[in-house]
Protein backbone atom coordinates (compact mmCIF):
# COMPACT_ATOMS: atom_id res chain seq x y z
CA UNK A 1 0.00 0.00 0.00
CA UNK A 2 1.23 3.51 -0.79
CA UNK A 3 1.16 6.23 1.82
CA UNK A 4 1.38 6.76 5.52
CA UNK A 5 -0.53 5.37 8.50
CA UNK A 6 -2.09 8.16 10.49
CA UNK A 7 -3.63 8.15 13.95
CA UNK A 8 -7.09 9.60 14.45
CA UNK A 9 -7.85 12.89 16.16
CA UNK A 10 -9.56 12.65 19.57
CA UNK A 11 -12.88 13.86 18.14
CA UNK A 12 -14.15 10.39 17.20
CA UNK A 13 -15.73 8.32 19.97
CA UNK A 14 -14.48 4.90 18.90
CA UNK A 15 -10.95 3.60 19.15
CA UNK A 16 -9.93 4.08 15.54
CA UNK A 17 -6.95 4.66 13.30
CA UNK A 18 -5.99 5.44 9.76
CA UNK A 19 -4.68 2.22 8.26
CA UNK A 20 -3.97 3.12 4.66
CA UNK A 21 -3.52 5.91 2.21
CA UNK A 22 -3.82 4.53 -1.32
CA UNK A 23 -2.54 6.64 -4.16
CA UNK A 24 -3.36 6.38 -7.84
CA UNK A 25 -0.17 7.13 -9.71
CA UNK A 26 0.09 9.21 -12.86
CA UNK A 27 0.66 7.12 -15.96
CA UNK A 28 4.32 8.10 -16.44
CA UNK A 29 5.31 6.82 -13.01
CA UNK A 30 8.34 4.57 -12.82
CA UNK A 31 8.88 1.18 -11.17
CA UNK A 32 5.88 -0.67 -12.58
CA UNK A 33 5.74 -3.32 -15.26
CA UNK A 34 3.70 -6.40 -16.10
CA UNK A 35 2.02 -8.73 -16.83
CA UNK A 36 0.65 -9.31 -13.34
CA UNK A 37 -2.65 -10.33 -11.88
CA UNK A 38 -5.01 -10.19 -8.93
CA UNK A 39 -7.23 -8.13 -6.67
CA UNK A 40 -6.55 -7.53 -3.00
CA UNK A 41 -8.79 -6.91 -0.03
CA UNK A 42 -7.51 -4.71 2.79
CA UNK A 43 -6.69 -6.39 6.08
CA UNK A 44 -5.56 -5.30 9.53
CA UNK A 45 -4.17 -7.27 12.46
CA UNK A 46 -6.48 -7.12 15.50
CA UNK A 47 -5.71 -9.16 18.62
CA UNK A 48 -3.36 -11.45 16.66
CA UNK A 49 -5.91 -12.18 13.93
CA UNK A 50 -6.23 -10.84 10.42
CA UNK A 51 -9.51 -9.01 9.78
CA UNK A 52 -10.80 -7.93 6.37
CA UNK A 53 -11.79 -4.26 6.26
CA UNK A 54 -15.32 -3.60 5.05
CA UNK A 55 -18.45 -1.59 5.76
CA UNK A 56 -21.01 -3.32 7.95
CA UNK A 57 -23.93 -0.95 7.31
CA UNK A 58 -25.56 -0.02 4.03
CA UNK A 59 -25.80 2.30 2.29
CA UNK A 60 -22.35 3.84 2.65
CA UNK A 61 -22.99 7.57 2.95
CA UNK A 62 -20.58 10.02 1.33
CA UNK A 63 -20.28 13.80 1.08
CA UNK A 64 -18.84 16.17 -1.51
CA UNK A 65 -16.54 19.00 -0.49
CA UNK A 66 -17.63 22.43 -1.74
CA UNK A 67 -14.29 23.27 -3.34
CA UNK A 68 -13.73 23.42 -7.10
CA UNK A 69 -10.97 23.46 -9.74
CA UNK A 70 -10.93 25.06 -13.22
CA UNK A 71 -13.62 23.38 -15.29
CA UNK A 72 -15.11 21.33 -12.44
CA UNK A 73 -17.31 22.78 -9.70
CA UNK A 74 -18.72 20.88 -6.73
CA UNK A 75 -21.97 19.97 -8.53
CA UNK A 76 -20.06 18.57 -11.50
CA UNK A 77 -17.80 16.65 -9.15
CA UNK A 78 -20.85 15.18 -7.43
CA UNK A 79 -22.38 14.12 -10.75
CA UNK A 80 -19.18 12.45 -11.95
CA UNK A 81 -18.50 10.54 -8.74
CA UNK A 82 -22.19 9.66 -8.52
CA UNK A 83 -21.91 7.86 -11.85
CA UNK A 84 -18.80 6.08 -10.60
CA UNK A 85 -20.52 4.99 -7.38
CA UNK A 86 -23.40 3.78 -9.55
CA UNK A 87 -21.12 1.47 -11.54
CA UNK A 88 -19.93 -0.33 -8.42
CA UNK A 89 -23.46 -0.48 -7.02
CA UNK A 90 -24.76 -1.93 -10.31
CA UNK A 91 -22.61 -5.09 -10.02
CA UNK A 92 -25.40 -7.71 -9.81
CA UNK A 93 -23.38 -10.15 -7.70
CA UNK A 94 -22.47 -7.56 -5.03
CA UNK A 95 -24.62 -6.02 -2.29
CA UNK A 96 -22.67 -2.78 -1.82
CA UNK A 97 -24.78 0.40 -1.82
CA UNK A 98 -23.94 4.09 -1.53
CA UNK A 99 -25.87 7.28 -0.71
CA UNK A 100 -24.99 10.91 -1.38
CA UNK A 101 -25.31 12.77 1.92
CA UNK A 102 -24.91 16.30 0.63
CA UNK A 103 -22.30 19.00 0.18
CA UNK A 104 -19.99 19.97 3.01
CA UNK A 105 -17.42 22.60 3.94
CA UNK A 106 -15.26 19.82 5.41
CA UNK A 107 -12.05 18.85 3.70
CA UNK A 108 -11.07 15.34 2.66
CA UNK A 109 -8.88 13.65 5.30
CA UNK A 110 -10.58 15.37 8.25
CA UNK A 111 -11.19 12.72 10.92
CA UNK A 112 -14.81 13.70 11.42
CA UNK A 113 -16.73 10.47 10.80
CA UNK A 114 -17.82 11.69 7.35
CA UNK A 115 -16.60 10.10 4.13
CA UNK A 116 -15.72 13.15 2.08
CA UNK A 117 -14.60 13.45 -1.55
CA UNK A 118 -13.08 16.62 -2.91
CA UNK A 119 -10.12 18.48 -4.32
CA UNK A 120 -6.92 19.21 -2.41
CA UNK A 121 -3.89 21.12 -3.64
CA UNK A 122 -0.94 18.78 -3.09
CA UNK A 123 1.92 20.02 -5.30
CA UNK A 124 4.45 17.91 -3.44
CA UNK A 125 2.64 14.77 -4.68
CA UNK A 126 3.62 15.36 -8.27
CA UNK A 127 2.83 11.79 -9.39
CA UNK A 128 -0.33 11.23 -7.35
CA UNK A 129 -3.62 11.92 -9.11
CA UNK A 130 -5.84 10.92 -6.20
CA UNK A 131 -5.65 9.14 -2.86
CA UNK A 132 -8.02 7.30 -0.53
CA UNK A 133 -7.53 7.23 3.23
CA UNK A 134 -9.35 4.73 5.45
CA UNK A 135 -10.37 5.10 9.09
CA UNK A 136 -11.24 1.85 10.87
CA UNK A 137 -12.45 0.67 14.24
CA UNK A 138 -9.42 -0.85 15.97
CA UNK A 139 -11.52 -3.47 17.75
CA UNK A 140 -13.52 -4.89 14.84
CA UNK A 141 -11.90 -3.79 11.59
CA UNK A 142 -15.15 -2.12 10.51
CA UNK A 143 -14.68 0.90 8.26
CA UNK A 144 -15.77 4.15 9.90
CA UNK A 145 -14.74 6.68 7.29
CA UNK A 146 -13.10 6.77 3.86
CA UNK A 147 -11.93 10.07 2.38
CA UNK A 148 -10.84 10.65 -1.20
CA UNK A 149 -8.96 13.65 -2.49
CA UNK A 150 -8.28 14.51 -6.13
CA UNK A 151 -5.04 16.43 -6.58
CA UNK A 152 -5.87 19.87 -7.97
CA UNK A 153 -2.33 20.16 -9.34
CA UNK A 154 -3.55 18.07 -12.29
CA UNK A 155 -6.07 19.20 -14.95
CA UNK A 156 -9.51 17.55 -14.60
CA UNK A 157 -12.46 16.98 -16.93
CA UNK A 158 -16.04 15.78 -16.61
CA UNK A 159 -16.73 15.80 -20.37
CA UNK A 160 -18.78 12.79 -21.47
CA UNK A 161 -16.23 11.73 -24.10
CA UNK A 162 -13.15 12.89 -22.22
CA UNK A 163 -11.04 15.94 -22.95
CA UNK A 164 -7.56 16.10 -24.45
CA UNK A 165 -4.86 16.90 -21.93
CA UNK A 166 -7.11 16.42 -18.88
CA UNK A 167 -7.74 13.46 -16.59
CA UNK A 168 -11.24 12.02 -16.59
CA UNK A 169 -12.71 12.53 -13.13
CA UNK A 170 -15.21 9.67 -13.43
CA UNK A 171 -12.43 7.23 -14.37
CA UNK A 172 -10.20 8.17 -11.46
CA UNK A 173 -13.15 8.22 -9.05
CA UNK A 174 -14.11 4.67 -10.10
CA UNK A 175 -10.66 3.46 -9.01
CA UNK A 176 -10.70 5.36 -5.72
CA UNK A 177 -14.21 4.16 -4.84
CA UNK A 178 -12.86 0.63 -5.11
CA UNK A 179 -10.45 1.57 -2.30
CA UNK A 180 -13.22 3.29 -0.35
CA UNK A 181 -15.16 0.01 -0.56
CA UNK A 182 -12.26 -2.07 0.78
CA UNK A 183 -10.37 -3.19 -2.32
CA UNK A 184 -6.63 -2.86 -2.74
CA UNK A 185 -4.71 -2.68 -5.99
CA UNK A 186 -4.82 -5.22 -8.78
CA UNK A 187 -1.65 -5.95 -10.73
CA UNK A 188 -3.49 -6.92 -13.88
CA UNK A 189 -2.08 -4.57 -16.47
CA UNK A 190 0.74 -3.93 -18.86
CA UNK A 191 3.16 -1.02 -19.15
CA UNK A 192 6.06 -0.15 -21.42
CA UNK A 193 9.21 1.90 -21.07
CA UNK A 194 9.29 5.35 -22.61
CA UNK A 195 12.25 7.43 -23.73
CA UNK A 196 12.32 9.51 -20.54
CA UNK A 197 12.85 6.37 -18.47
CA UNK A 198 9.33 6.17 -17.07
CA UNK A 199 6.51 3.82 -18.05
CA UNK A 200 3.10 4.20 -19.58
CA UNK A 201 0.11 1.93 -19.45
CA UNK A 202 -0.59 0.06 -22.68
CA UNK A 203 -3.28 -2.32 -21.36
CA UNK A 204 -5.15 -2.96 -18.14
CA UNK A 205 -7.74 -5.57 -17.25
CA UNK A 206 -8.68 -4.09 -13.90
CA UNK A 207 -9.88 -0.65 -12.86
CA UNK A 208 -7.89 -1.25 -9.67
CA UNK A 209 -4.56 -1.30 -11.55
CA UNK A 210 -2.41 1.30 -9.70
CA UNK A 211 -1.31 3.38 -12.71
CA UNK A 212 -3.70 5.60 -14.64
CA UNK A 213 -4.02 5.80 -18.40
CA UNK A 214 -2.82 9.05 -20.01
CA UNK A 215 -5.03 12.16 -19.88
CA UNK A 216 -7.92 12.31 -22.32
CA UNK A 217 -8.93 8.64 -22.10
CA UNK A 218 -12.14 7.22 -20.62
CA UNK A 219 -11.18 3.56 -21.10
CA UNK A 220 -11.29 2.75 -17.38
CA UNK A 221 -14.91 3.76 -16.82
CA UNK A 222 -15.83 0.06 -17.16
CA UNK A 223 -15.31 -2.52 -14.40
CA UNK A 224 -13.50 -5.72 -15.42
CA UNK A 225 -13.99 -9.32 -14.22
CA UNK A 226 -11.20 -8.92 -11.66
CA UNK A 227 -12.92 -5.84 -10.16
CA UNK A 228 -16.31 -7.56 -10.16
CA UNK A 229 -14.89 -10.63 -8.43
CA UNK A 230 -13.23 -8.48 -5.79
CA UNK A 231 -16.30 -6.43 -4.83
CA UNK A 232 -18.53 -9.53 -4.96
CA UNK A 233 -16.13 -11.41 -2.70
CA UNK A 234 -16.33 -8.57 -0.16
CA UNK A 235 -20.10 -7.98 -0.37
CA UNK A 236 -21.75 -11.07 -1.91
CA UNK A 237 -25.47 -11.06 -2.65
CA UNK A 238 -27.56 -13.88 -1.28
CA UNK A 239 -26.83 -16.99 -3.29
CA UNK A 240 -23.57 -15.72 -4.78
CA UNK A 241 -21.41 -18.26 -2.99
CA UNK A 242 -23.75 -21.03 -4.10
CA UNK A 243 -23.46 -20.20 -7.79
CA UNK A 244 -19.72 -19.47 -7.94
CA UNK A 245 -16.69 -21.34 -6.73
CA UNK A 246 -13.14 -20.83 -5.59
CA UNK A 247 -9.65 -22.05 -6.34
CA UNK A 248 -7.20 -22.53 -3.51
CA UNK A 249 -3.83 -23.96 -2.64
CA UNK A 250 -0.23 -23.10 -1.81
CA UNK A 251 2.73 -21.62 -3.62
CA UNK A 252 5.91 -23.42 -2.57
CA UNK A 253 9.60 -23.44 -3.37
CA UNK A 254 11.52 -26.50 -2.13
CA UNK A 255 8.51 -27.32 0.02
CA UNK A 256 8.44 -23.93 1.77
CA UNK A 257 5.58 -21.48 1.37
CA UNK A 258 6.06 -18.14 -0.40
CA UNK A 259 4.41 -14.90 0.71
CA UNK A 260 3.33 -12.32 -1.88
CA UNK A 261 3.28 -14.54 -4.97
CA UNK A 262 0.35 -13.74 -7.20
CA UNK A 263 -1.81 -16.34 -8.81
CA UNK A 264 -4.20 -15.94 -11.73
CA UNK A 265 -7.09 -18.15 -12.78
CA UNK A 266 -7.75 -17.87 -16.52
CA UNK A 267 -11.09 -19.10 -17.91
CA UNK A 268 -10.38 -20.33 -21.48
CA UNK A 269 -13.90 -19.84 -22.87
CA UNK A 270 -14.75 -16.41 -21.39
CA UNK A 271 -11.08 -15.32 -21.31
CA UNK A 272 -11.70 -13.73 -17.91
CA UNK A 273 -8.65 -13.40 -15.65
CA UNK A 274 -9.20 -13.23 -11.91
CA UNK A 275 -6.51 -13.53 -9.33
CA UNK A 276 -5.21 -13.08 -5.85
CA UNK A 277 -2.00 -13.40 -3.87
CA UNK A 278 -0.51 -15.85 -1.42
CA UNK A 279 -1.09 -13.97 1.79
CA UNK A 280 0.80 -15.79 4.53
CA UNK A 281 4.15 -17.45 5.20
CA UNK A 282 2.71 -20.84 4.27
CA UNK A 283 2.06 -19.60 0.73
CA UNK A 284 -1.69 -20.14 0.93
CA UNK A 285 -3.94 -18.43 -1.62
CA UNK A 286 -7.65 -18.31 -2.41
CA UNK A 287 -9.22 -16.96 -5.61
CA UNK A 288 -12.96 -16.57 -5.03
CA UNK A 289 -15.95 -15.50 -7.11
CA UNK A 290 -15.15 -17.78 -10.06
CA UNK A 291 -17.67 -19.07 -12.54
CA UNK A 292 -17.76 -22.90 -12.46
CA UNK A 293 -15.56 -24.63 -14.99
CA UNK A 294 -11.94 -25.40 -15.92
CA UNK A 295 -9.16 -22.87 -15.36
CA UNK A 296 -5.54 -22.42 -16.38
CA UNK A 297 -3.58 -21.44 -13.25
CA UNK A 298 -0.42 -19.35 -13.34
CA UNK A 299 1.85 -17.96 -10.61
CA UNK A 300 4.53 -15.28 -10.88
CA UNK A 301 6.60 -13.03 -8.62
CA UNK A 302 5.79 -9.38 -8.07
CA UNK A 303 9.21 -8.34 -9.29
CA UNK A 304 8.07 -6.09 -12.13
CA UNK A 305 6.03 -3.80 -9.88
CA UNK A 306 6.50 -1.78 -6.72
CA UNK A 307 5.47 -4.14 -3.87
CA UNK A 308 4.48 -1.12 -1.75
CA UNK A 309 1.52 -0.63 -4.10
CA UNK A 310 0.14 -3.96 -2.93
CA UNK A 311 1.51 -4.85 0.52
CA UNK A 312 2.70 -2.98 3.58
CA UNK A 313 4.85 -5.96 4.57
CA UNK A 314 8.44 -6.00 3.35
CA UNK A 315 9.12 -9.75 3.23
CA UNK A 316 7.65 -10.49 -0.19
CA UNK A 317 9.48 -13.36 -1.86
CA UNK A 318 10.54 -12.53 -5.42
CA UNK A 319 13.11 -15.21 -6.09
CA UNK A 320 11.20 -17.62 -8.31
CA UNK A 321 10.26 -18.11 -11.93
CA UNK A 322 6.84 -17.90 -13.55
CA UNK A 323 5.09 -21.27 -13.43
CA UNK A 324 1.84 -22.94 -14.48
CA UNK A 325 -0.06 -25.73 -12.79
CA UNK A 326 0.45 -28.86 -14.88
CA UNK A 327 -3.23 -29.40 -15.70
CA UNK A 328 -6.55 -27.59 -15.87
CA UNK A 329 -8.18 -27.04 -12.48
CA UNK A 330 -11.95 -27.50 -12.30
CA UNK A 331 -13.84 -25.06 -10.07
CA UNK A 332 -17.17 -26.52 -8.92
CA UNK A 333 -20.39 -24.59 -8.41
CA UNK A 334 -20.74 -23.63 -4.76
CA UNK A 335 -17.46 -25.19 -3.72
CA UNK A 336 -13.69 -25.16 -3.88
CA UNK A 337 -11.33 -26.77 -6.35
CA UNK A 338 -9.49 -28.58 -3.60
CA UNK A 339 -6.06 -27.34 -2.61
CA UNK A 340 -3.42 -27.45 -5.32
CA UNK A 341 0.30 -26.90 -4.93
CA UNK A 342 2.02 -24.52 -7.31
CA UNK A 343 5.68 -25.50 -7.17
CA UNK A 344 8.20 -22.91 -8.30
CA UNK A 345 11.95 -22.87 -8.71
CA UNK A 346 14.49 -20.11 -8.01
CA UNK A 347 15.38 -17.70 -10.82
Amino acid sequence: MIGETRARTPSLPNKARRVASLALIFSLATAYATPAFGYLKFGVNINSRRVTLKWNQMPVKYYISEGSVPGVDASQLQAAVGRAFGRWEAVPSASIAYQFGGFTAASPLDDDGMSTLGFLDRPELDRVLASTSLLVDDASGVLIEADIFFNSEFPWSVASAGEAGKFDLETIALHEIGHLSGLGHSALGETELIASGGRRVVAAEAVMFPIAFPPGTTFDRTLRPDDVAGISDLYPVNGFNGTTGSLSGRVTRNGQGLFGAHVVAFHPSSRAMIGNFSLNKDGQFLVAGLSPGPYVVRVEPLDDADPDSFFSEAAIDLDFRVAFFDRLVVVPRGGDSGAIELKVIPK
